[in-house]
């Protein structure tokens, strides 16, 4: 189980060369994933959903709040919680004169993993996410829907407990997208707990268990998206989300 309890993020914005103000790019938002849950973390661009995402991962400190792997925090037990967690940043840079191949045998050695597991968990990936036409192939060769395969094959190395995945679709052909989509149904058979963050609400319809809908760095509603549907008396997430938040509006 995830838990996020009231984390709060602030920043600085410098407005001019006098004046610099605080604003909190998340405020205050808790929610559980349990074992075998998708929770979709859902929002337009800017709401906080990556800021919240590397607080949840470690990369970021809260400015209060924290953040429990199974009651283990990463103070106490980072080494133990990195090596159950798998997280897919939208920005992620992969070394691109590598081959497939070659970036993976990587992140295996760095998880200390033997050869044989190493060569057992490529070969499952392969064949998991299509990667078996570009294996051997330099990532620089690669189209954008097949670096972010192999992006996300790299965090599948050491067979992780916890996703987090942020945007892990965007900008990807429908082929690319429906295979990351069909490889997170699977892992939550596999009773992995994942939390999916994205701005496209039809997908959170499709594969999300929950989903946290936020806005200006602010939880607006959660719940199923059947809960929030019959809640907001709209037909899609997109229509509930734009409802909650008043319509649409130049901001």
């Amino acid at each position: 189980m995830i838990e996020v309890k009231n984390i709060k993020k602030k920043f600085k914005k410098q407005i001019n060369k006098k004046e610099t103000i605080e604003f909190f790019a998340d405020n205050d938002i808790s929610f559980e994933a349990n074992e075998g849950e998708v929770i979709g973390i859902l929002g337009p661009n800017g709401a906080g959903k990556t800021t919240l995402l590397r607080i949840i991962v470690g990369i970021l400190e809260p400015t209060s709040g924290k953040v429990l792997f199974d009651n283990k925090n990463f103070k106490n037990n980072e080494i133990e919680i990195k090596k159950e967690l798998a997280f897919l940043s939208g920005n992620t840079k992969i070394y691109n004169t590598f081959t497939t191949y070659e970036l993976l045998k990587m992140c295996g050695n760095i998880y200390d993993l033997d050869k044989d597991t190493i060569e057992k968990r490529i070969d499952e990936i392969s064949k998991k996410l299509n990667l078996t036409d570009f294996l051997h192939s330099r990532i620089a060769n690669l189209s954008t829907g097949q670096t972010q395969r192999v992006n996300i094959a790299r965090c599948l190395i050491h067979n992780p407990k916890y996703y987090i995945l942020d945007e892990a679709t965007t900008g990807l052909d429908i082929i690319s997208s429906q295979i990351i989509l069909d490889f997170i149904k699977e892992e939550k058979k596999k009773k992995k707990t994942i939390l999916y963050s994205t701005h496209y609400m039809e997908e959170a319809e499709n594969i999300c268990d929950r989903v946290i809908l936020i806005n200006k760095g602010v939880v607006i509603e959660s719940g199923t998206p059947k809960e929030i549907l019959s809640k907001t008396k709209t037909s899609n997430l997109r229509d509930a989300f734009f409802k909650l938040i008043g319509g649409v509006k130049d901001e």
